[in-house]
């Protein structure tokens, strides 16, 4: 599989699917906290609650995704059955959670927030994610070509975040500005992405097998888990995809109550966000030049530098329109870089696993960094919800307080551009790079450390 070449209609084939998961993930990143406090009427305390318990109870629901993909067997493949399968039940949960009835009390609100979050992130999403993820270490086992196909795959997710954060507001301002215009820009949203999943579905194809001497048998759960951590590489991106979630999570949600709140204007959302997304798309298309000649874990540190960078510019340029759009160029460059390989790396480590141990988990290994980076989005999320109450943000305030304006600008710059530097000090530590050349020839000779 070294030398596998992936044709370019393959390439955006897999690229779309992470572009329809976008439609659902970035609208949780960026609206659903907005929805629930200025729409729906929910405190911000309580959404952080629910997100930081519901991601955990994500977390179980990830693995056990995972130990299900590995044992799908279809004449599809394992991963490419359930990207159809969960097609339109994803379309209709992402309608039910921008569905709050408005006749509910307040603890009924409440329940039906906390049914439709886990109906969604942790049951739904995760069936269609999981394995999409899983999908790109079946395709191919080239390194380069796997990075090539990363690239796309985040090239259509910042497509589809650039759809969403610069549609979602027109549309439901069009749809009437109240509650079921939230529910009308879901449903459109909604059958868009089930059209996309289909795409990626009937334009892929699994061609990765296990080394002949790869043991075969079913991975009992608790055993699987048990591989996982003797898999050191592993930890470290997953511990890394915590941090970066945790990142993009703040940016996300934080970045409507900074425009709202700091530069006094929330539809600069749309610009702000706009800038990063399209530079983003931009670099992306000189990613794998520098990806093929200086490798992924020195993409992934000097990624986090530019990006820490642009976090922190906010603090410096006030409410210089020039200046918050150089803030956001520069987030764009520096998460071209990062997300060009943080997916792709999570496969290397699967080749290091099965050489390591003895057996190949993809699913198990995709579902693991999967729980990774959703509990880094449920802390986001929760830190977003909490912090937010600990500056005490007034909803319908129209002049914030000192300690609600701090809060934003903790929540926007200064904790994302912190978490930049501890993922450069995690990355420094790792070396598959130089070492996965040697390991996929063992594998093909069927050789493995275990055995």
């Amino acid at each position: 599989m070294e030398g596998t070449k992936i044709g370019v209609k393959e390439r955006l084939a897999y690229g779309f699917g992470d572009l329809g998961c976008n439609i659902i993930y970035s609208a949780m990143s960026a609206f659903v906290l907005f929805y629930y406090t200025d729409y729906v009427k929910v405190s911000a305390l309580t959404i952080g609650t629910i997100m930081l318990v519901s991601r955990l109870f994500d977390g179980v629901t990830d693995l056990v995704m995972g130990v299900i993909v590995d044992r799908t067997k279809s004449r599809f493949g394992k991963c490419r059955p359930w990207i159809l399968r969960m097609a339109v039940p994803f379309a209709i949960a992402g309608i039910l959670l921008f569905s709050v009835p408005s006749g509910l009390g307040e603890t009924s609100k409440i329940i039906y927030i906390f049914i439709t979050y886990n109906l969604v992130s942790s049951v739904v999403y995760t069936a269609i994610n999981v394995p999409y993820a899983t999908l790109n270490a079946l395709i191919t086992q080239d390194q380069y070509e796997r990075s090539v196909l990363s690239i796309f795959r985040m090239t259509l997710a910042t497509t589809g975040t650039l759809l969403i954060t610069n549609l979602t507001l027109p549309l439901v301002e069009f749809f009437g500005d109240n509650l079921s215009a939230w529910t009308k820009t879901f449903a459109v949203f909604g059958i868009f992405a089930v059209i996309i999943f289909v795409i990626t579905f009937a334009g892929t194809k699994e061609r990765v097998k296990p080394s002949r001497t790869t043991k075969q048998e079913k991975v009992p759960f608790f055993k699987g888990i048990g591989i996982l951590f003797k898999n050191k590489y592993w930890i470290m991106i997953t511990l890394t995809l915590v941090f970066i979630f945790i990142q993009y999570s703040l940016n996300g949600g934080a970045a409507v109550y900074y425009a709202k709140v700091v530069l006094h204007d929330a539809k600069m959302v749309g610009p702000m966000n706009l800038v990063a997304s399209v530079v983003q798309i931009v670099a992306m298309f000189t990613m794998a030049f520098f990806v093929k000649r200086i490798g992924k874990r020195n993409m992934m540190i000097v990624g986090a530098v530019i990006y820490g960078l642009g976090f922190g510019m906010f603090a410096f340029v006030g409410m210089s329109y020039a200046g918050v759009m150089f803030a956001s160029a520069l987030k764009g460059i520096g998460n071209a870089c990062i997300s060009s390989c943080m997916f792709a790396i999570v496969s290397d480590t699967i080749e290091y696993g099965e050489w390591k141990t003895g057996y190949r988990t993809e699913g198990l290994v995709n579902s693991a960094s999967s729980f990774g980076f959703k509990v880094g989005n449920g802390l986001g999320s929760a830190m977003l919800g909490w912090i937010l109450a600990l500056g005490n943000y007034a909803e319908n305030s129209v002049a914030q307080s000192a300690s609600s304006v701090m809060a934003i600008k903790a929540l926007f710059i200064y904790i994302p551009a912190a978490i930049a530097v501890i993922q450069i000090i995690i990355m420094l530590f790792y070396h598959l790079d130089k070492e996965y050349d040697s390991i996929v020839e063992d594998l093909s000779n069927g050789k493995t450390e275990a055995v």
